[in-house]
């Protein structure tokens, strides 16, 4: 007699990057819990078709795909799922591959059409019981169809989730698609209009335009008031006039006006030649915002809803509602299904009725908020009238980080656009020290939000005993009324110090606060600090290199990852690229790990295995280091594979910044403006150091710096990611023996 616990899993409605690996964590999460799984191919045609679209996967069935765009088990459009009968012989489909578990990765008509199967099942059960084309007995063992959606979806358009797989890969498209065409516009003094997906959502659109420092940006949710073209050509000219050799505007694909007409590029493009009389092209970027390579977030965060969808189908009951599983504060989160669905159908519903005030309330705080931000920055000169007598300095500090530049770039636009002199420091502390300072105008950061490194320069100087009395000289000299530090360790060690000497030097009793810049992730008081997106994207990149490189022979690769003591770089990047084991200073290496992971390795190869990926934390271990393991591995493994290593280096510090690490630099320089700002106004004196806490930016007294860190190891004593570790390892472990049956 089948056992009613087999687990079917579909991807339908538009691909996505990132739907790979979450099909990879779903198969193996539930083979890790001795439960068949099956692919239904062609979405929910597959499912009514039957026969060989529903075929049982095992282990290494779904080994490397998840550097794999699209979907490997296919999508399809399917008309007669959306009759009964239709769904009748899905039902009888499913229950002949023992399957009564669902996971369906799509949007929400896909996740629509499963929970109306799902609700029909028990009447589509009784009717092939009826016609004979079931037994009762049969029937019996499937008394309820238990379903989990996952979104797949690269607008991130659905409520119930921080992102939806795909979109934060789309935003990567759109962002080199913009930085690629900034500097052929610039070469030609033009205009580019580019239009990206989004039909009742801005995401892409205004995520795009402040990742790509656009001049304009249309979006369905808030369209702009009546007049907006001469607006439009008027913000475009002030720009051109102020120095800028290009002009971009970003147009989301549902774009319309007050009165619910579409705005096309073809529209804006037009008006730009006959309004502004110089050359405007239009790229619509189309598909490739679809394609490729999944980002290293798509596929941590994919990895972890796969995971939780086959976790919460295996404690599933008739009675509990079908849930959604997302991520909300890098957490994994479950709401009510067809709660989401209904929540997020509202935002297309008050946009079609032209309740625009009400799209944007259905969008997130941090959404309105940034297309404020998007706002202010776009300007082509400050907007204020009257000009405060605040001077505010900013300088770099520590190690350099992608997203330094972005941070620049937003606070001095942000504090001159709030009426401040803005002061920038050349060289860190050093360079404050030596009196490397520079009145920052407007147009001095044009271009500075793509750009990699540091352009003000940096150091690890943090200031001794001997250095105070010159620090204090320099800001009395400059005559400095608020200090922005934007960098790691150092940087708030440096600022830290100025706190603690305040009774003995009067000029540090100025308005202090620290932006967290540092690959390393390894500052407290916020889960990601900037840089560490770009870094762990070029980790991955490299490690799909590596694999590639390895795959034509029997090789183990150890790869050596940055991060001093703080494991994160290693345990994402090692979830993200599929890797076998992981080893982190946080839980410590012995010879007793190293021997199980050799012959777990061993057992690999002799099974067929051609490829084992391991990832070292640079500071995992002081004696077993890199050449060690390798050493090691190179003995026990014999002639059964040959090991190699590869430590990756400063090439994780380089870079473009990615557009999380943009998107959040401008976002957390904005709330340090607004601090600095308002400590200024009120003639106080608070020192502080900002960061993102459960999705929420916070900003702490720079006096609880000692209390939140580990001070001998450099890292925070609350690291949120440590609670991935055990999933990290459930699906990196070798099966054999647990295909579907």
């Amino acid at each position: 007699m089948m056992l009613s616990t087999g687990i079917g899993v579909l991807t339908s409605g538009g691909d996505a990057p990132g739907m790979n690996a979450a099909l990879r964590a779903v198969v193996r999460t539930a083979l890790s819990r001795s439960v068949p799984v099956y692919a239904i191919y062609e979405g929910y045609r597959g499912m009514v078709e039957g026969g060989d679209r529903i075929r049982p996967l095992g282990w290494d069935d779904v080994g490397g795909i998840m550097h794999r765009g699209g979907t490997i088990i296919g999508t399809a459009r399917c008309r007669e799922f959306r009759t009964r009968e239709g769904r009748l012989q899905a039902a009888a489909n499913l229950i002949a591959h023992g399957i009564n578990r669902l996971v369906v990765i799509g949007g929400d008509g896909s996740l629509t059409g499963a929970d109306t199967f799902r609700r029909e099942w028990s009447s589509l059960l009784a009717e092939l019981v009826e016609t004979g084309k079931l037994s009762r007995d049969t029937a019996a063992q499937y008394p309820f169809l238990a379903l989990v959606g996952l979104v797949g979806s690269i607008d991130n358009d659905f409520y119930g989730t921080d992102m939806t797989i795909g979109a934060d890969s789309a935003l990567h498209r759109i962002t080199a698609a913009i930085d690629a065409l900034v500097s052929t516009a610039a070469s030609h003094q033009r205009t580019f209009v580019v239009e990206v997906m989004g039909r009742h959502c801005g995401y892409l659109a205004l995520m795009g335009a402040i990742a790509g420092g656009a001049d304009y940006v249309l979006i369905p949710e808030n369209p702009p008031e009546p007049g907006w073209e001469d607006r439009m050509c008027t913000l475009l000219r002030a720009g051109r006039a102020s120095g800028r050799r290009e002009s971009i505007v970003v147009i989301a694909e549902g774009a319309r006006d007050r009165d619910g007409n579409p705005i096309s590029a073809d529209y804006v493009r037009r008006v730009l030649e006959e309004r502004m009389g110089e050359d405007a092209r239009v790229t619509i970027l189309g598909h490739v915002q679809r394609g490729g390579t999944p980002s290293a977030f798509d596929r941590w965060m994919s990895t972890l809803v796969g995971y939780a969808a086959v976790e919460e189908l295996l404690s599933a009951t008739p009675e509990r509602e079908p849930q959604l599983i997302g991520m909300r504060y890098h957490r994994i989160t479950r709401q009510p299904l067809m709660y989401c669905v209904e929540q997020t159908q509202q935002v297309a519903t008050a946009i079609n009725a032209g309740d625009y005030q009400r799209a944007m309330e259905l969008r997130s705080g941090s959404f309105k908020e940034m297309f404020q931000t998007f706002q202010a920055l776009s300007s082509a000169l400050p907007s204020v009238t009257r000009a405060r007598k605040s001077r505010i300095a900013l300088l770099h500090a520590g190690g350099p980080a992608p997203g330094m530049n972005t941070a620049v770039r937003a606070a001095v636009r942000l504090g001159l656009d709030q009426g401040h002199t803005m002061l920038v420091v050349r060289n860190g502390f050093d360079g404050l020290i030596a009196g490397e300072i520079d009145e920052c105008e407007w147009q001095a950061v044009d271009g500075w939000g793509a750009m990699g490194g540091a352009e003000l320069g940096t150091s690890r100087r943090v200031p001794a005993a001997e250095d105070l009395a010159a620090v204090a000289q320099a800001l009395t000299r400059h005559r400095i009324d608020g200090l922005l530090v934007i960098g790691g360790w150092n940087g708030y060690q440096a600022a830290h110090r100025l706190y603690q000497e305040r009774a003995a030097y009067e000029p540090f009793n100025i308005p202090i606060i620290c932006l967290p810049a540092s690959i390393n992730n390894d500052l407290p008081g916020s889960e990601l600090s900037i840089g560490a997106d770009t870094a762990l994207n070029a980790i991955v990149e490299a490690l799909d290199r590596i694999k590639q490189s390895a795959v034509a022979v029997r090789r183990t690769f150890v790869v050596e990852v940055m991060g001093r003591y703080c494991g994160y770089l290693a345990l994402m990047g090692g979830m993200a690229s599929g890797a076998e084991r992981v080893y982190l200073h946080e839980e410590g290496v012995t010879l007793d790990d190293l021997r199980a992971d050799i012959q777990t390795m061993i057992e690999g190869f002799r099974h067929g295995k051609r490829l084992s990926l391991i990832i070292r934390n640079e500071y995992a271990n002081r004696l077993y280091t890199t050449d060690v393991i390798c050493a090691l591995f190179e003995e026990e493994g014999k002639d059964l594979f040959d090991v190699r290593r590869a430590v990756l280096g400063h090439l994780q510090q380089g870079g473009s910044p990615s557009p999380y690490d943009r998107i959040q630099a401008t976002r957390l320089a904005a709330r340090c403006i607004h601090f600095l700002s308002e400590e200024l106004d009120r003639g106080t004196a608070a020192a502080a150091f900002i960061g993102f806490v459960n999705g929420k930016v916070r900003v702490f007294d720079l006096g609880e710096l000692p209390h939140m860190v580990d001070a001998a190891f450099r890292r925070p004593k609350d690291q949120w990611w440590l609670e991935l570790v055990p999933i990290v390892r459930a699906l990196a472990q070798q099966k054999y023996d647990t295909r579907g049956a």
